[in-house]
């Protein structure tokens, strides 16, 4: 955060709940909504749908002088709500299901995101949804998209369809301390390929204007897809694969376990400027 706010050129891609973009700290700030069957602006403010949104949209794009974490505010925000605006009240952690899902990761890739962020729990399994949602994040893979998604809330040891998949990154809520949290999932997954990153009293936006605090594993992931926004921001010519490498570091062999590494942004920069200061001595 202390070399780049981002390019517009990086596109991140939010599967959420609609954003209230007329929030001070996202005025002027480059949000694209992205069509599908719900709107991406907020019609009922107090929705659980609308502050578990413009929440995660605060940690990635909320002005640098905002309480909210705004970690790649001049990257582009792509918003492609999946969560209807009904209930009001906090919610854990929204769900949609796998087709659902599936539909809005195809959305992402076909508009342009290089990474997507997805805070939600998986609705209505079926083992076709479930195969079609295989194929979509299947797909990002070949198309080099990266996809972030936050690991659950249920405090469980185990995986979905998400975050056993092998090109997904799921995403562990620690405390300060780096352990997670005892609402986190875990599992062999989970370890082997995922990150452990912020999840314990973060502040972020609100979607009536101010802010809130909030935390678990939605509030984690954003932190996740923030560092390879920026790690693309500054390296723009690396590869999706070189990005994960980068990301994962001296983890990506270290033993099995259900609990993943922290999230080590400023080892991955630093991985990456190595790759680069070789490739210009060839």
């Amino acid at each position: 955060m202390t070399s780049t706010s981002g390019v517009a050129q990086i596109q991140v891609a939010i599967i959420d709940g609609p954003v209230a973009t007329d929030h001070p700290d996202l005025v002027g700030k480059s949000v694209r909504m992205l069509p599908g069957k719900l709107s991406g602006a907020c019609s009922l403010a107090n929705s659980n749908a609308c502050q578990h949104g413009t929440f995660v949209a605060g940690v990635l794009s909320a002005s640098r002088s905002s309480a909210a974490p705004a970690i790649c505010p001049e990257c582009t925000l792509l918003v492609r709500p999946i969560f209807a605006e009904s209930a009001s009240g906090e919610a854990e952690m929204p769900s949609a299901t796998p087709l659902e899902l599936a539909a809005a990761i195809l959305d992402c890739i076909e508009s342009g995101a290089r990474i997507i962020n997805l805070s939600a729990a998986l609705a209505q399994p079926s083992a076709s949804g479930e195969q079609e949602l295989e194929r979509a994040l299947d797909y990002s893979a070949r198309r080099g998209v990266i996809v972030v998604a936050a690991a659950g809330n249920q405090g469980t040891i185990g995986s979905s369809a998400i975050t056993r998949h092998p090109w997904v990154i799921p995403v562990v809520a620690c405390n300060l301390d780096g352990r997670p949290l005892g609402q986190s999932n875990l599992g062999n997954s989970i370890g082997r390929r995922g990150m452990s990153a912020p999840g314990e009293n973060i502040t972020s936006l609100s979607s009536s204007g101010g802010t809130m605090t909030s935390g678990g594993t939605s509030a984690a992931a954003p932190f996740v897809t923030g560092a390879i926004a920026l790690l693309w921001s500054e390296f723009p010519e690396a590869s999706a694969g070189t990005i994960k490498l980068a990301i994962f570091g001296e983890a990506s062999s270290r033993r099995p376990s259900i609990v993943p590494p922290l999230l080590n942004a400023g080892a991955a920069h630093q991985i990456l400027l190595k790759n680069l200061e070789k490739s210009m001595a060839v």
